[in-house]
């Protein structure tokens, strides 16, 4: 009989303890689908906080972060596509527009560049420039009057004299040249010739004295090795003992062992 009492409270023991892990059993099954259910949320928001692109984007190739495709700008953590007008066209950033040859932007659009008659488009820039022989006059283009005896220039846009000839005004004038005078190299001016020089508008010849010569230049005299200028005319060195011409020939120096003092060359003392 006692036998049979004891063993009683052991199996209610042992259903108490199989009850408990019933019951840890269903509680852990259910943490588990709950986290199943949550799962989706948290990866999501673990991809927001990783900087997932948004439409029209990518990552970025170097660093983190993304940044809009070609042809869309970043507008509030998106990417809005850039609305390009008539006429135009994304530029090399794929940011922004430019205007096609020929159109000019004004206010967000791309109007046509007027070109005037005897004009043509630049191709660097958004403007328009005359033909050659015209000039710009507002927004046409000018023919350009070219006188007699002138011709255009290498610009185009403006006229020159022919050699011999002078601007006066709208016109060229023919040069008068003085006796002995020739044409300058710019062809619209005279120089005199070698030995003459310029005065007001005729050629003076240019009085050598003895012991002179022309100089290089021809429009002016120097005076023989071993003269001086002195008031128009070439005077002999005076040169003292001891010394010798100098190397231009105009004035003297000591010789070595002698130095100068005032008019003369004295002994040099150690």
């Amino acid at each position: 009989m006692s036998s049979a009492r004891d063993a009683a409270p052991a199996f209610a023991r042992g259903g108490d303890l199989q009850h408990r892990r019933d019951r840890a059993k269903r509680r852990g099954l259910l943490i588990v689908l709950l986290a199943l259910a949550l799962w989706p949320g948290l990866a999501a928001g673990e991809a927001e906080s990783a900087g997932t692109p948004p439409l029209h984007a990518h990552a970025r190739r170097h660093g983190e972060g993304w940044e809009c495709n070609r042809g869309y700008d970043e507008v509030d953590e998106s990417c809005v596509a850039i609305e390009v007008p008539p006429n135009a066209y994304l530029d090399v950033s794929g940011r922004s527009w430019e205007c096609e040859r020929g159109y000019r932007e004004a206010e967000g659009r791309c109007n046509e560049i007027e070109v005037p008659p005897h004009a043509y488009l630049i191709s660097r820039r958004r403007e328009w420039e005359c033909e050659r022989g015209y000039r710009r006059d507002g927004h046409s283009c000018a023919s350009i009057a070219i006188p007699e005896n002138a011709y255009l220039d290498a610009a185009g846009d403006t006229w020159k004299c022919e050699r011999g000839f002078r601007a006066a005004g709208e016109a060229c004038s023919r040069l008068e040249l003085p006796r002995e005078a020739y044409l300058g190299r710019s062809g619209n001016d005279w120089d005199c010739s070698r030995g003459y020089t310029r005065q007001t508008n005729s050629c003076i010849a240019i009085e050598v004295p003895a012991n002179g010569y022309l100089d290089a230049s021809g429009s002016d005299w120097d005076c023989d090795r071993g003269y001086t200028k002195a008031a128009g005319s070439c005077v002999a060195l005076q040169v003292p003992g001891n010394a010798h011409l100098g190397y231009l020939g105009d004035s003297w120096v000591c010789d070595p062992g002698y130095r100068q003092q005032g008019e003369s060359c004295i002994a040099s003392t150690k």
